[in-house]
């Protein structure tokens, strides 16, 4: 790919981007959200390594892949954004019939742009550069106030981007662990609320029932 054509399709990104108010257009709505999370999360382990995305393209689909773990990998505490199924989460979003067109486009020019920037800087797409030189572009977008004029749309896009990876995880059950959230469990038995939590709220019981503590 010659220097003049990675100029030509850089200074296009930049065109489209700037057309399409990022940050509204990937804010999809709580309601797909939690229909996207639900599909997502009925996929087993097997569908997951099966499934073919309906809005991505291939080359996308590994540049999401690579994109949603480089913002949550694997640690102690949980598995990665890939293995939440965060990118199927977002595939099931973007080809949901309800969603605006001007999301497709922010995703998909957003995701240009970033091979058009690692081909300029590195010579290869986002998702072939090593882990350093990913880190190295993304050190320069993942703050929007402190990115250089020109890369402002592209930080534009990462922090749309990064906000619906985090939607994605938080929905599923992974998600919940990770933050220690305990709903959805089922009790034998009732123990009654924690004698902290009660103090805290200045009652306590009596005869099973709760009164203003003394």
């Amino acid at each position: 790919m010659s220097d003049d054509h990675l100029s030509t399709t850089r200074r296009d990104l930049l065109k489209l981007l700037g057309a399409v108010p990022l940050a509204a257009a990937l804010d999809l709505g709580a309601a797909r959200v939690g229909r996207a999370a639900r599909l997502a999360a009925a996929l087993g382990d097997a569908d997951a390594r099966a499934f073919v995305p309906r809005f991505f393209s291939a080359h996308e689909w590994r540049t999401v892949r690579v994109l949603v773990d480089d913002i949550l990998p694997r640690d102690e505490r949980s598995g990665s954004a890939t293995e939440a199924k965060v990118p199927e989460f977002m595939d099931f979003m973007l080809a949901d019939a309800d969603t605006a067109p001007a999301a497709r486009t922010a995703m998909r020019g957003g995701l240009a742009w970033l091979d058009a920037e690692c081909h300029e800087r590195f010579g290869a797409p986002f998702a072939a550069c090593s882990t350093a030189h990913r880190h190295r572009l993304l050190d320069d977008i993942a703050w929007p106030a402190r990115a250089r004029p020109e890369l402002s749309q592209g930080a534009a896009f990462f922090t749309a981007f990064r906000d619906l990876t985090a939607s994605g995880f938080y929905a599923t059950p992974m998600g919940w662990r990770d933050v220690g959230y305990e709903g959805n469990v089922f009790h034998a038995s009732w123990q009654g609320c924690p004698e902290p939590a009660l103090r805290k709220l200045g009652v306590a019981y009596s005869d099973g029932d709760v009164r203003p503590g003394g």
